[in-house]
């Protein structure tokens, strides 16, 4: 019987991947790359840290890495975030969820800030059992730490009880990870 769904937000919950590949192209050209959105999407999905070691040396990010990051968080916070839109029926989703009485939890890595945010947009503040950001954890997907969390926030539910929804092949590998 399932007791639990652990969903992703961005491209899940929230259309957001074209604005995340906006931000991080405009970022990387900021700061000396420029790199195709075709090169960048395989990458979105990851925690900001990993995704950087991707199209930037470890010597370049210890030089500029967090001002990259910090650029990018608040070029996206700025500019994209207000834009952004649910996608379709997803209120109506989580109410059928939580009416068949399963517990949902929000797995991201967004930081907790962005995901306020996010439950706001998709209208789905009071149907949210618990949530998990990549402030709350140390690394974030593709490893399992944030579905980990989550499933412990949910109260330490069976793994085998619980269901990852997500838009990448990082949040399967997370969910695999975590079993």
């Amino acid at each position: 019987m399932l007791a639990g769904v652990i969903f992703d937000i961005d491209g899940t919950i929230i259309d957001s991947v074209p604005e995340h590949l906006r931000t991080w192209k405009a970022a990387f050209k900021k700061f000396g790359k420029d790199v195709s959105a075709a090169e960048i999407r395989p990458q979105i999905g990851k925690e900001a840290d990993e995704l950087m070691t991707v199209f930037f040396s470890e010597e370049e990010l210890k030089q500029f890495g967090q001002q990259l990051k910090t650029y990018r968080d608040n070029l996206f916070k700025e500019k994209y975030l207000p834009t952004l839109k649910a996608f379709p029926l997803v209120r109506d989703l989580f109410r059928q969820i939580k009416g068949d009485s399963t517990l949902i939890s929000l797995a991201s890595s967004c930081k907790k800030d962005e995901l306020k945010i996010y439950k706001k947009i998709a209208k789905i503040e009071e149907l949210v059992d618990s949530e998990v950001s990549a402030d709350d954890v140390k690394r974030s997907k593709p490893h399992p730490d944030i579905f980990l969390a989550a499933l412990e926030e949910l109260g330490n539910l069976d793994p085998e009880t619980v269901i990852v929804i997500g838009d990448t092949r990082y949040d399967a590998a997370a969910a695999d990870k975590a079993n």
